[in-house]
């Protein structure tokens, strides 16, 4: 029995409905994040754990000078991943959320959420110029509309579903559930009603609880 059946089962329907899914958003952008976090630390380790000091020691002072090819080398990997495999996951992450809210009803592939964790996490743990921002928010909104398709929603569900999306991930990544939310409905989703901003303040808050609970409440 999937989750549409098991609500309907419930006679759970209309906002309720929304805010139940709106939670599923949450805690999967919450374990996206914590992911993605891991993905960065462990690409970070990969590529600058060759500069331990013992190596340079053993290798001499010349070797610092081979630092910046690491960025070059994250660069021609994260390429390939890119092209190949979501090419939507190229870019900051945000304005292609935009695009997707305004113009492609929120649909968002599944594999995006993938491909941009993996890429994004090879791009930062090598030292190139990203953050976190972009990611994550692009990352958490391919969870919320995966999730909107799934259950096959309508187009404006799905829409308040990818700033659910976004909103969790900011929370979860920055541990700022306030910021988050106040991101996906003035930016993502350019709509501040209560239909469209209660799922998103739940989405957020969940996922702000649950990485707290993993990583601590610090910034």
């Amino acid at each position: 029995m999937n989750f549409a059946a098991i609500l309907h089962k419930l006679k759970v329907s209309g906002p309720h409905a929304l805010i139940i899914i709106a939670t599923a958003v949450g805690l999967a952008t919450a374990g996206g994040a914590l992911c993605f976090r891991a993905l960065i630390g462990y690409f970070n380790h990969l590529f600058f754990g060759l500069t331990d000091q013992r190596l340079v020691q053993a290798f001499g002072g010349g070797f610092k000078f081979w630092l910046p090819l690491i960025p070059m080398l994250g660069g021609l990997l994260v390429g390939p991943i890119v092209f190949r495999f979501a090419k939507e996951a190229r870019g900051h992450g945000v304005p292609e959320v935009m695009n997707a809210v305004a113009r492609l009803g929120g649909i968002i592939r599944p594999r995006v959420a993938a491909a941009k964790a993996v890429a994004s996490a090879i791009c930062i743990g090598s030292g190139g110029s990203a953050g976190r921002e972009g990611p994550i928010v692009q990352i958490g909104s391919a969870l919320g509309s995966t999730i909107g398709q799934y259950l096959r929603l309508s187009e404006d569900r799905i829409k308040v579903l990818v700033g659910c999306g976004a909103a969790a991930g900011i929370s979860s990544v920055f541990n700022a559930p306030i910021a988050g939310v106040m991101f996906s409905v003035e930016v993502i989703l350019g709509d501040f009603t209560i239909a469209t901003f209660s799922p998103v303040l739940v989405s957020s808050v969940v996922a702000s609880v649950l990485t707290r609970s993993v990583l601590g409440n610090h910034p």
